[in-house]
């Protein structure tokens, strides 16, 4: 497990610099520049902002500062547009807020989608299959948006049961969880279905049943491990998509996260907050993958860790 785990940490390293070196050409290699803008800056303005934020130095000379400070001081510098702020300072406050929003949104979508699909898998063909997966199809199709937009219809003015947006209460954070995780259930549950019918027709769930074991010891003690990894291995991505922030769910629901930053910083070409989000949805979404690896040897006895 350890040399595993020190093996993953290595591969981590090296995907960090790749990215970190293919975002940071890739940036300079587009038209214009972090301050050019509507309004004419004077030649000397902008020569003094240059000159700050190490613009005026040759490219290469630019690239192993960055990669110097991001590498061994783990410092991202400063954002070119959010005024004194750090990028560090950035992160450290908004992912702290996305991901208490993602946390419970997979929350809701393992519990909403695991539910939904195991029933349809046990009861297939009956009428609460076929209204679960009408439902979770429904749930994929629909943008994040428009899940927003009718609940908050019938949640906040028809029903008025959640404040309309806001960050502070619990009571805040149920209404925009529950539409990040909407379309997470209904994948959710279609995996789960999917895999779950799988497992069901192999042979050891027959011999478990002959055995005389009860339907609910089958279910939930034989069948449902194994149908579990292609679940996991869709929570990978799927967390490190959710722990960064939804820019629709944040904007819709006024929630400070992060994921206003991971555009914002592109339109802007704020080459430094750029880089802090690309590496931080790099390192999440690593991190997520090793722990979906390190999970199937818990689920599946046969699976060893190389």
């Amino acid at each position: 497990m350890l040399k595993f785990i020190l093996e993953r940490l290595m591969w981590m390293l090296i995907t960090l610099w790749v990215v970190f070196t293919i975002t940071f050409f890739l940036m300079r290699a587009v038209p214009g520049g972090p301050f050019d803008s509507d309004r004419r800056v004077e030649p000397e303005i902008l020569e003094n902002l240059n000159r700050r934020f190490h613009l005026d130095e040759p490219l290469v000379q630019q690239y192993f500062r960055e990669l110097s400070n991001v590498f061994f001081h783990f410092d991202l510098g400063y954002s070119f547009k959010l005024g004194d702020y750090t990028v560090n300072r950035v992160i450290a406050e908004g992912l702290p807020v996305s991901a208490a929003l993602g946390i419970l949104a997979l929350a809701f979508a393992l519990s909403l989608g695991l539910v939904a699909g195991i029933t349809s898998a046990v009861r297939r063909g009956s009428v609460a299959d076929l209204t679960l997966m009408s439902l979770a199809t429904v749930g994929i199709a629909l943008p994040n948006f428009v899940i927003a937009g009718i609940s908050i219809i019938l949640f906040v003015f028809l029903i008025p049961i959640f404040p309309a947006a806001g960050w502070g209460s619990f009571d805040q954070l149920i209404l925009p969880a529950l539409c990040l995780g909407a379309p997470h259930a209904a994948d959710v549950a279609r995996i789960t279905r999917t895999s779950m019918l799988d497992v069901l027709s192999q042979d050891h769930i027959r011999t478990a049943r002959a055995k005389g074991l009860s339907p609910l010891r089958v279910v939930w003690g034989h069948a449902l491990p194994g149908a579990l990894l292609p679940v996991v291995s869709y929570l990978g991505p799927a967390t490190a998509y959710v722990l960064t922030g939804s820019l629709v769910i944040e904007q819709i629901f006024a929630i400070p996260g992060l994921g206003s930053h991971f555009v914002e910083a592109a339109l802007q070409r704020d080459y430094t907050l750029a880089m802090g989000c690309v590496m931080l949805y790099t390192v999440i979404l690593f991190l997520m993958n090793m722990f979906v690896d390190m999970s199937y040897a818990f689920l599946d006895p046969r699976v060893e860790l190389e």
